[in-house]
């Protein structure tokens, strides 16, 4: 049975031992400010809001976004430490068969605080997200991309299983500061439903 698509009277929040994924709200600025505050030398490519203000303007644009279909994006909290540690969401959501659920659909506009790259949480997030789409959506794929200077999230992404499909050149909007107004290229990668039980188990491997 395919789970429907989430809605404002029915919230998605996901939850693990490590994190849980629940829907933004404004309330959350504050938090969203504190997290990536700080070293922001791994956000040179990725637009992360630095202040109340383009929190608030962040956070408005993912509420309409979701309003409108487009995308539904998350507050990532650690629950080890009770704080909001990044955000994530899914985006460029597909809908081919007139089903009550996506049929394939993007993750991404992920980004860490400093305190929580490279530990459990990345792929604690991911794993909810991937396991939700495949397994009560039952989706084809699911995509990532990233932009192809950004080796880091490469190389996340390489991790978790994801397969590399290509760049993808002057694809969309650069992340950069010095860059606004310019397009980059971007890496693409995903997963398709018939290699999913691998990545699972490559997943669980990783959590452990």
């Amino acid at each position: 049975m395919t789970t429907p698509f989430p809605t404002d009277a029915t919230p998605l929040v996901l939850t693990s031992e490590v994190v849980r994924l629940r829907p933004v709200t404004l309330a959350d600025v504050p938090s969203i400010v504190a997290a990536s505050a700080g070293d922001r030398s791994s956000y040179a490519l990725t637009n992360v809001p630095h202040d109340e203000a383009s929190a608030r303007r962040y956070v408005e644009n993912l509420l309409a976004e979701r309003s409108a279909g487009v995308s539904y994006a998350f507050a990532i909290e650690d629950l080890g430490h009770g704080e909001i540690v990044g955000m994530t969401r899914y985006l460029t959501i597909r809908w081919w068969f007139a089903r009550e659920a996506p049929d394939a659909v993007e993750i991404g506009g992920t980004w860490l605080a400093k305190r929580a790259q490279r530990t459990s949480v990345n792929t604690a997030a991911k794993t909810l997200l991937l396991t939700y789409a495949f397994e009560e959506w039952h989706v084809a794929r699911v995509d990532f991309k990233t932009d192809a200077r950004n080796h880091q999230s490469r190389r996340a992404l390489e991790r978790l299983g994801a397969s590399f499909e290509g760049v993808l050149q002057s694809w969309q909007p650069s992340g950069r500061a010095d860059e606004l107004g310019r397009p980059r290229d971007s890496a693409m990668y995903a997963v398709v439903r018939e290699r999913w039980p691998e990545v699972r188990e490559r997943l669980e491997t990783l959590r452990h």
